[in-house]
């Protein structure tokens, strides 16, 4: 496995919400994204995801709550809850979650 630039690889996605695997630790796939001010519609997933956020601001709303998440903060969204993105969220976004259909090694 080489360094990866977190920054740097999420500054070259070709746009905003797009995001780019990382790699693999067990069942859990790690991405990087850059977020760019637009919303992301409301969704769940049957795992918990982890939400990092490296530098700008994340304005998430879960189950109909408002939650900042700033830089150097770290949210993890329960299985099957729903939440989605607010308008103004920006900067570099670090996505842990579970691979569909995956087994452990």
């Amino acid at each position: 496995m080489s360094l990866i630039n977190l920054m740097n690889t999420a500054a070259d996605l070709p746009e905003g919400w797009r995001s780019r695997v990382l790699g693999h630790v067990g069942t859990a796939c790690v991405k990087v994204l850059r977020m760019d001010d637009m919303p992301v519609a409301a969704e769940s997933h049957d795992a918990p995801e982890a939400l990092l956020v490296l530098d700008g601001q994340l304005q998430l709303e879960v189950s109909g709550q408002s939650v900042p998440v700033g830089a150097g903060e770290l949210y993890i969204i329960p299985a099957d809850t729903t939440h989605a993105v607010r308008p103004g969220s920006q900067g570099t976004l670090v996505i842990v979650e579970l691979r569909e259909h995956a087994t452990p090694h």
